[in-house]
């Protein structure tokens, strides 16, 4: 394999609501009872390769084999389940779960590339300290966040450096873990290069111009610049309590005798709202953008991926991304990649789209997918929003990719400082979750502005 050497260029979460955790649990029974094992649907969904066997052992790299309130994720002999169908979205299971999903469901490769982009690393960790409203003034140091918080990756890197990373509950740099909804900001980072290529017209054109099976209805109807900014106006609940509108779209998906494709998303229909009126979160209105890039493209969405992002950032593993019945990428969540390579891509955003000296998502789709289309005060959560991604109320540029139980990758252009945290928080609206962002402030205030 050839080595490149990575050439950077110059250029909470979402809800603290207290969670229905008991409901909560019951989502994957809900989901799933009945399940059989789903058979890979072709050459092209063939499963990953497996996950390392052990870590690296990479200088200054760190691996913890237990993890804060270790007796919820273990079993009687203090192992960690194995996750199947049915139980990977369980507490109990999810440490295995969410490091081997696209072994447990099927899921379409992203080849990495011939030649990998290098990190330099860090001699020291610098002083990263933080508070939280509830702590009195009382500073924490990164090390107590881990001890604090079901972590199970943490990275942090400015530039081409790694600072600080670290892995815990036996979790390694060879696992694939997953993103959750941080697959939404990948999507529309590719909508963007279809636009770029021309093989989308217009985001303003409607999402049934690509993809004929949703011609009459009101996604069909709904412009695609409203269903980046989640602002289509159909009606459309997302509150993990096993019963809304997301485990009715999760269940046509994944389920093994659902037909997946338009026909998850044709059974929301009911406008509540003119497209760009409100702003919604649903995760449906990611879908259908993946169902719109998928027809534009013509090819699978993971080896447009492949080409178009991951290979030209250097990636050091495949990454992977899983399907539903159809084959159709699912677009809203499930994109699996490993913690160095989460960096790489929001180094790769971080620089204004750029890496090894060439533009790889144009800067003015950036600049437009990463402002806010709607505000904090808009949307009713502590963030905004742009194309798929959450932008920051201190409108300093920065923002980040955000997934439910802990996954986030934060992103700091003028710093070109990235942090990526994946975890196994027990609920999808954990208010824990918000130790996070008070982290990421406290890795802000550590790392200087630099000069492009």
């Amino acid at each position: 394999m050839n080595i490149a050497p990575f050439h950077p260029v110059p250029s909470s979460p979402v809800s603290l609501i207290p969670a229905l955790f008991r409901l909560a649990l019951l989502l994957p029974v809900i989901l799933f009872a009945g399940c059989r094992e789903m058979q890979s649907p072709g050459p092209a969904a063939a499963a990953p390769p497996s996950v390392a066997d052990g870590p690296s052992h990479l200088p200054g790299v760190g691996f913890n084999p237990g993890g804060p309130d270790l007796a919820s994720f273990t079993d009687a002999d203090g192992a960690f389940p194995r996750a199947s169908r049915r139980t990977w979205w369980q507490p109990t299971h999810s440490v295995d779960g969410f490091s081997r999903l696209d072994q447990i469901l099927p899921a379409h490769r992203v080849p990495r590339g011939d030649m990998t982009s290098v990190w330099q690393r860090a001699a020291t960790v610098p002083a990263i300290t933080y508070a939280t409203p509830q702590s009195g003034g009382r500073r924490f140091t990164i090390e107590e966040y881990l001890q604090r918080n079901p972590a199970t990756g943490l990275l942090i890197a400015q530039d081409d450096t790694i600072h600080f990373e670290r892995y815990q509950y036996a979790r390694n740099d060879g696992h694939r873990l997953t993103s959750f909804s941080m697959a939404k900001t990948v999507t529309a980072m590719l909508v963007g290069l279809a636009v770029a290529d021309g093989a989308i017209a217009s985001i303003d054109d409607p999402a049934e111009r690509y993809v004929p099976a949703l011609a009459g209805s009101e996604y069909g109807r709904t412009p695609i610049r409203h269903l980046l900014t989640m602002s289509s106006g159909v009606r459309f609940t997302e509150e993990y309590n096993g019963r809304d509108d997301v485990s009715r779209l999760t269940y046509a998906v994944l389920h093994p005798q659902s037909r997946g494709g338009s026909a998850a998303v044709r059974q929301f229909n009911d406008r509540i709202a003119a497209p760009g009126e409100r702003w919604s979160y649903a995760s449906a209105e990611t879908q259908v953008l993946g169902l719109v890039l998928r027809a534009a493209i013509g090819r699978p969405i993971a080896e447009y991926l492949s080409e178009r992002i991951w290979q030209p950032i250097g990636a050091e593993a495949d990454a992977s991304w899983v399907v539903d019945t159809s084959g159709q990428e699912v677009t809203y969540a499930h994109f699996n990649a490993v913690l160095r390579d989460y960096a790489r891509f929001g180094m790769l955003l971080a620089h204004g789209g750029r890496a090894g000296g060439r533009q790889v998502i144009p800067e003015a789709w950036l600049r437009e997918a990463t402002k806010p289309h709607f505000t904090s005060a808009q949307t009713g959560r502590w963030f905004g929003y742009g194309f798929q991604t959450w932008i920051f109320p201190d409108n300093d540029g920065s923002f980040a990719l955000l997934g439910v139980r802990g996954q986030a990758v934060f992103i700091d252009p003028s710093r070109r400082l990235v942090m990526v945290h994946t975890a196994v928080r027990p609920g999808a609206r954990d208010p824990r979750a918000a130790e996070a962002t008070a982290l990421w402030r406290g890795v802000k205030a550590a790392f200087p502005k630099l000069s492009h």
